[in-house]
């Protein structure tokens, strides 16, 4: 090689070497997904779930799955945050648009069969309507807006209980509630504030005697609980539970109770298996890290799990609490 030709060579190379580490970062390959696992923290792990159980997808090709709830006529409503609609989801894997909608995120049927939705866009709680609309149930608290609702549950008074963080508040949007409540919101529109004690509420259910209410804080990767009262006000809020994880894995997201008062958390890897007291009974490890689940099938023993590109099935030994039923 003579001397132009390697000043030349030189020149290419330096060239490289500068580009590579000035330009952006280029998007990393996709983490390989786990391999499904039943992991027993304790040997009452297995009263609930038989230790061959078979994990099977239902849906894949989301952009980002969220808010499953089983319709009795046979499919699942699914939202897809990335793709900002909600779907029927069958059990054959076919899909049918019900709404399209900025960034549907947690779902729950109110008393009344009607879809509930947590509208992080509109930064609301919606009634999805049977003609593909919607109507606002509630936007606004105290005279300020909410912030971007993230899940939804009905409790035992058929009131609609719902968090409200910063987790997907609208890009350029100001935040007007000076913190992240969670809410009650009662048949005539009323918002109750029950607790601003969490940095960002996400999950939340109640325990199937409605004594006790649980809610999980993404970024402080905690369940905390709380006693209800007779007139339905929060009291004595405590750590229930702590799951930690590295930068990257999942975080406490969505919560489901069993029929005896089992917690079955999403967090780092899958879903964490709680009993009443707090024990870590186990892990169901999944192939793509789950953000929600819900209580499906006609005897409602099978968890359906929303899992990022995808929705898995489930099945259980024991049986799902379903508060709307």
């Amino acid at each position: 090689m003579n001397r132009s030709m390697n000043v030349l060579h030189v020149f290419i190379i330096a060239t490289l070497l500068l580009f590579t580490v000035s330009a952006p970062s280029f998007p990393r390959c996709p983490a390989q997904p786990s391999e499904f696992q039943l992991k027993a923290e304790s040997p009452h792990f297995w009263d609930l779930v038989e230790r061959n159980a078979k994990l099977s997808v239902v849906g894949t090709g989301f952009g980002f799955t969220e808010g499953p709830v089983w319709d009795q006529e046979g499919f699942l409503y699914v939202s897809d945050e990335t793709i900002n609609k909600i779907y029927r989801l069958h059990l054959d894997g076919k899909k049918e648009e019900v709404i399209a909608l900025g960034d549907p995120d947690g779902n729950t049927f109110g008393r009344q069969h009607r879809l509930i939705d947590c509208a992080s866009v509109l930064r609301a709680i919606i009634e999805v309507t049977a003609d593909g609309k919607y109507k606002i149930l509630a936007d606004h608290y105290d005279g300020k807006k909410l912030n971007s609702p993230n899940d939804v549950i009905v409790g035992p008074d058929g009131a609609l209980y719902f968090t409200d963080p910063t987790i997907d508040l609208v890009a350029g949007e100001k935040q007007e509630i000076p913190f992240q409540g969670v809410y009650r919101l009662d048949a005539k529109g009323n918002v109750q504030l029950l607790t601003k004690d969490l940095t960002q509420p996400n999950g939340l259910a109640f325990s199937p005697d409605g004594k006790r209410f649980y809610v999980d804080d993404s970024e402080q990767r905690n369940i905390r609980v709380y006693d209800v009262g007779a007139d339905g006000t929060l009291t004595n809020g405590r750590i229930f539970g702590e799951e930690p994880g590295g930068k990257g894995d999942g975080v406490p997201d969505g919560i489901k109770v069993d029929k005896d008062g089992n917690l079955f958390v999403t967090g780092p890897k899958g879903i964490w298996v709680w009993d009443a007291k707090g024990n870590h009974l186990g892990t169901i490890v999944m192939p793509e890290q789950p953000a929600n689940l819900n209580w499906g099938d006609k005897d409602y023993r099978t968890l359906y799990i929303t899992a990022t590109t995808s929705v898995y099935r489930l099945e259980m030994k024991t049986q799902g609490f379903v508060p709307y039923l």
